[in-house]
């Protein structure tokens, strides 16, 4: 069976161990892509999955009328392209590099095949992995269809405080030290970057949030 290595800071619900499969590391050859090229389009043979070692990557499809649509923005430590395992043999979705240098872990079906019959652990979680993500994407279109903007965001905040956010000691605020840009955030909620920062400057003076470059700050007295 083929070894595999994967990232020792993983933060994708410790799928894989970066010790226990370190012969995969000696044969290993890392992808790098430049920003708007794609590591995979729609169509493609699905026969890897990926795994972002430095960078970001869009997720999305485009529509008839050749509207982009972008269903997840992925950083370090994240993996995307699961769907080949389910036996799927065509992408129904693009990926895309938005860093001027992502590197990607590429790794062949059938090597996960492999870690996965071998290891009950890994199996369920790559299994409850899929369903996670499955039920967030279905959650995030409820949202676009159904709500107002000002709703998405905040909804968007739990959920970032969810995968990224502490409670901050001295304050009791909840601090979500976050990797998106404020055009990453409006392209996930489905709004323009002006609308955001009008509606971000709007929560500030309510005293709902406080937010620089780095975090976002839900303050404990809006709760």
């Amino acid at each position: 069976m083929g070894k595999l290595w994967f990232f020792e800071d993983v933060n994708l619900f410790k799928i894989l161990c970066p010790h226990k499969y370190e012969g995969y590391k000696q044969e290993h050859i890392f992808s790098t892509y430049k920003k708007s090229d794609y590591i995979y389009i729609e169509d493609e043979a699905a026969s890897k999955i990926y795994l972002i070692d430095k960078g970001k990557v869009k997720i999305g499809y485009y529509t008839e009328d050749g509207n982009e649509i972008i269903k997840a923005i992925l950083t370090k430590g994240e993996i995307f392209g699961e769907k080949a395992i389910l036996g799927i043999d065509k992408r129904n979705e693009f990926a895309q590099s938005i860093d001027n240098a992502t590197v990607i872990c590429p790794v062949s079906k059938d090597t996960m095949y492999s870690l996965m019959r071998d290891n009950v652990s890994v199996s369920f979680k790559m299994h409850k992995f899929i369903g996670l993500r499955i039920k967030k994407l279905e959650r995030r279109l409820q949202l676009l269809l159904f709500k107002d903007t000002r709703t998405r965001l905040l909804e968007f905040f739990k959920e970032l405080c969810e995968e990224y956010g502490y409670e901050c000691d001295k304050t009791g605020d909840q601090v979500i030290a976050h990797p998106y840009t404020q055009k990453d955030i409006a392209t996930l909620i489905g709004t323009s970057r002006p609308t955001l920062n009008t509606l971000m400057n709007e929560l500030k003076q309510e005293k709902i949030i406080d937010f620089n470059r780095k975090e976002i700050r839900l303050l404990k007295k809006a709760a």
